[in-house]
């Protein structure tokens, strides 16, 4: 199906209809590249077959990349869209990568909240309710990250709240559509919900609370937010104390801020000539976070790159 704007020129965009809805020609080439990887795994008649399809796959998988389109043009109309980005870079995949899990939830996190989801095209809500849903469920699985997927249910539940309360003006999209999505909300609640922590059973061992004290305390001196380290406290009661040390918030300030970021806060806390003992490293950590902030690429793992040369987005393991 051609689209033809108001002045009867068309961008060259085609729409197919899929079983998740209308999807756009050019975006469907990143399913490609998934089904070319799983004929390769299926075909294993011969060695050489093997070697000859890897080969193929290998020269025709394209990574996922999304182009920006800096301006547009009399002649060419180009629009970057967020539904389009989410397909193009494969978000719902990397939902299940450790790697790139909080850099997609911190993204969906903004856009739930500010009502950034209700004024997006009813396509890009339909795919983020999507990619919340993944989250749930990779979570319900992996047993990880709880905390992070109670925020967004959160935060879905008081965008409801509002939407409700409204007299007047309504989100973009259909009723029918936005019954769709509180469908898909209610499913994640109810797995956010029905989310219970396993216990290891009493076989497997060593089990935390067998390892020595210096071995708990090389493990949290690896922990890189301070949101982590609070909630660690509430577990256990050595942990509590380690936590309590200035060494683990001494270690965790050099960590994220530079020498002369954390020497403007002593500074400004006089405290620059007071001798190392008598510091407080827990009250100076959070003067740098309010002051500075937390570097991104020490938050994240993996973040989105930007090239200038071809201005496409990338994953940088991808290549």
């Amino acid at each position: 199906m051609p689209f033809i704007s108001k002045d009867w020129r068309s961008p060259g965009e085609a729409w197919v209809k899929t079983d998740e809805g209308w999807e756009k020609l050019k975006v469907l080439e990143c399913v490609k590249r998934k089904r070319c990887v799983s004929e390769c795994s299926s075909s294993s008649d011969t060695e050489n077959n093997e070697i000859e399809n890897t080969e193929n796959c290998d020269n025709n998988e394209i990574p996922p990349h999304c182009h920006i389109v800096l301006k547009c043009t009399r002649e060419i109309a180009g629009f970057n869209g967020l539904g389009d980005a989410v397909q193009r870079l494969d978000f719902r995949s990397s939902v299940r990568d450790r790697r790139r899990f909080n850099y997609i939830c911190a993204l969906l996190r903004l856009l739930v909240s500010d009502k950034g989801i209700t004024s997006l095209p009813g396509n890009a809500q339909r795919l983020l309710l999507r990619m919340l849903e993944d989250v749930a469920t990779h979570v319900s699985d992996s047993q990880q990250n709880i905390n992070v997927l109670r925020g967004l249910v959160q935060q879905l539940r008081l965008l409801v709240n509002q939407e409700n309360q409204k007299c007047w003006g309504k989100p973009l999209g259909s009723q029918s559509l936005w019954q769709n999505h509180i469908q898909t909300i209610e499913r994640i609640q109810t797995i956010a919900s029905q989310i219970k922590i396993r216990e290891p059973g009493p076989n497997i061992r060593p089990k935390l609370h067998d390892l020595p004290e210096e071995c708990v305390r090389e493990i949290i001196l690896r922990i890189n937010d301070h949101k982590d380290l609070e909630a660690t406290a509430q577990a256990w009661s050595l942990m509590a104390a380690i936590i309590s040390e200035q060494r683990v918030w001494r270690e965790l300030s050099h960590f994220h801020f530079t020498k002369e970021q954390i020497d403007f806060i002593l500074d400004k806390m006089c405290l620059l000539d007071t001798k190392e003992k008598h510091r407080n490293w827990q009250a100076i950590y959070h003067g740098l976070r309010r002051t500075y902030g937390v570097r991104e690429d020490f938050q994240y793992a993996e973040i989105l790159a930007f090239c200038r040369l071809c201005r496409c987005l990338f994953w940088p393991s991808a290549g």
